[in-house]
């Protein structure tokens, strides 16, 4: 089936002068000559192999065919102003999707969100959480929050929050028979690993110097959220990434008994070049990299 259509821009000139019934006023609307306006006119007659206008002593009157057509045309032009409308105005608002670790999004992202909200109204967030790389290409993700070194290639990437490890544990294991106060006590508390980041406690002892430090019996968990919970409830003492407990330490739910603090990978705010400057993904990361009383402190 040969489908065909005729120029836009003669489908245009049709529109506006049979809106307006007049050559001249559809000129200065599409900002063209009524020259131009003719002429556009005259080959889209000869693509469709009919007049369209007749001249009257009142004005430009549309042919009988063209009074159906121009329904047509012009019902088609309404449905495609108001989708170029939409695809617009959802890069200034609607739904911005963020894609983080389920982790981050539970201790860090969520109870800062409501902040967000209140300042954007007009734009709702929706929370994706997963560990793997964010296609972009081929997810619905607007922005992505990672855990790494900053280098992801064709994307640009904001540093958030600096990395650091150091060990956690509820203030409960400070008292009692055997009290946390310094790294040999470790021997007494069982440890929370994290299956995914399993080299925390080697790195952070080989940095402390204390390589040959007995730990506790090792509590292992595939979720940083479930590990940080466990040490919250006093399960044991944890390696902590200072960006997912530091709002725990700060309502005193945690304490980190002793030092030092091991500097790691960041957490990076994530998107393609070519989306970074979108209206919706500028807000999200300009509140995001720009801290605020009332819009970062939970």
């Amino acid at each position: 089936m040969n489908r065909r259509l005729p120029s836009l821009a003669g489908l245009q000139a049709f529109e506006a002068v049979a809106r307006h019934g007049s050559f001249t006023r559809a000129a200065e609307e599409l900002n063209v000559t009524q020259t131009a306006v003719s002429h556009r006119i005259a080959r889209l007659e000869a693509e469709l192999g009919l007049h369209l206008f007749l001249r009257r002593k009142g004005g430009l009157v549309l042919t009988e065919p063209a009074q159906g057509y121009l329904s047509a045309v012009s019902g088609a032009f309404e449905a495609l102003y108001d989708s170029t409308d939409r695809l617009l105005r959802r890069d200034e608002q609607g739904v911005l999707t963020v894609s983080t670790l389920v982790s981050f999004a539970a201790k860090w992202l969520v109870p800062r969100l409501a902040g967000f909200q209140a300042a954007h109204p007009d734009i709702d967030v929706r929370i994706l959480t997963s560990s793997a790389n964010v296609d972009f290409g081929q997810e619905d993700v607007d922005l992505a929050i990672r855990y790494g070194d900053g280098h992801w290639p064709g994307l640009r990437a904001d540093l958030l929050i600096d990395g650091a490890l150091v060990p956690v544990c509820s203030p409960a294991l400070l008292e009692g028979p055997d009290p946390l106060r310094e790294p040999k006590d470790l021997a007494g508390h069982p440890t929370v690993h994290i299956t995914p980041y399993g080299d925390d406690w080697a790195r952070w002892l080989s940095a402390a110097g204390l390589e040959g430090l007995q730990l506790g019996r090792p509590l292992k968990f595939d979720l940083a959220f479930a590990a940080i919970e466990a040490v919250i409830d006093g399960a044991g003492v944890g390696m902590g990434r200072t960006s997912l407990v530091d709002y725990d330490l700060a309502n005193g739910r945690l304490v980190a008994p002793f030092g030092p603090r091991l500097r790691r990978r960041a957490f990076y705010v994530v998107v393609p070049e070519q989306r970074a400057e979108q209206p919706k993904v500028r807000r999200f990361r300009d509140w995001l990299l720009v801290p605020s009383l009332d819009d970062r402190d939970p």
